[in-house]
């Protein structure tokens, strides 16, 4: 094979035969005018070789862009879903918070005596003890909060500070075994006394004779007396009597007004001479004291 390709001119030879024709063919194009047509004919005929040499370096690029676009849609879809993802959860949490603010509006338009300055607070733990009903809020002694205050939600009263800590205080619910209150009957403004029965929805009216005019729908109001909670304030509805003449009284039950099962914000209350200078004035105007945003500071 090797005296095969050895036949024929040198390499020398050829290249001095196609520089001479090179040279040829250049003065020739110089020097004869009608060698243009012989040209266009001779660059249509190359034209395809050209095409077929680019071949290679175009489909080379061809294959680069359309990766780089598929990665690009890639890396922009995945930032679209990213953001997506973002936005849903901002909406979530703005959705949140607007019912919070609803909420707040509610507990401050809650009817407070005009002597009676008000403090949100919030809630911040449940006892875990099955037999006691009490709740932990936010609020504390360096708030002003006292022993015995009247602790409120948007529909009425939800029990009173037992205990009273720097930054934090707990809260004995009416529904609690070992809390009573002076109920009258807003009707006609018999009075009994209220106590817990351990059961958030339900309280019992100690005492009430078979005669007493009590109807299954009455509201109570606290009575005032005890000196504990201010006088007027809603704690429930009459929702069952039950006249036994072969017991001595007769068993009612009260539905309490307040949510005792799903406290969120709270309302305390303070007389007017006892009121600290953060608590809101009963003539304060609410929607400076109560701008729609985080209660936690988020805006």
């Amino acid at each position: 094979m090797n005296e095969v390709f050895a036949r024929g001119p040198s390499l020398s030879v050829r290249l001095a035969f196609v520089l001479l024709l090179s040279l040829g063919a250049m003065i020739i194009d110089t020097k004869v005018d009608n060698f243009a047509t012989a040209r266009t004919y001779l660059n249509s005929m190359v034209s395809p070789l050209q095409y077929i040499a680019n071949l290679p370096g175009a489909m080379l690029s061809w294959s680069a862009d359309r990766f780089t676009s598929r990665q690009q849609l890639l890396e922009d879809n995945e930032e679209l879903t990213n953001q997506v993802t973002l936005m849903s959860e901002q909406l979530q949490r703005f959705r949140i918070l607007e019912q919070e603010n609803k909420n707040l509006r509610k507990l401050l338009d809650a009817p407070v005596r005009d002597s009676m300055h008000k403090m949100i607070t919030e809630l911040m733990a449940v006892d875990t003890n099955p037999y006691s009903h009490q709740i932990v809020i936010n609020k504390g002694a360096i708030d002003g909060v006292f022993v015995s205050q009247s602790v409120l939600d948007d529909s009425g009263i939800v029990g009173q500070i037992s205990e009273v800590g720097t930054t934090n205080s707990r809260v004995l619910l009416i529904s609690d075994v070992t809390h009573a209150i002076p109920i009258r009957i807003e009707r006609n403004n018999v009075r009994f006394i209220a106590v817990g029965d351990g059961s958030l929805d339900s309280m019992q009216l100690q005492h009430v004779p078979h005669s007493a005019d009590i109807e299954i729908g009455d509201v109570i109001v606290s009575s005032g007396l005890g000196e504990v909670f201010p006088e007027g304030y809603p704690v429930g509805t009459i929702s069952n009597i039950v006249r036994n003449e072969s017991r001595p009284f007769a068993e009612v039950t009260a539905t309490p007004l307040a949510k005792l099962d799903r406290i969120k914000y709270l309302l305390l209350l303070w007389p007017q001479e006892m009121a600290p200078s953060a608590a809101i004035p009963p003539d304060a105007d609410l929607n400076d004291e109560m701008p729609l945003e985080d209660p936690k500071g988020k805006q």
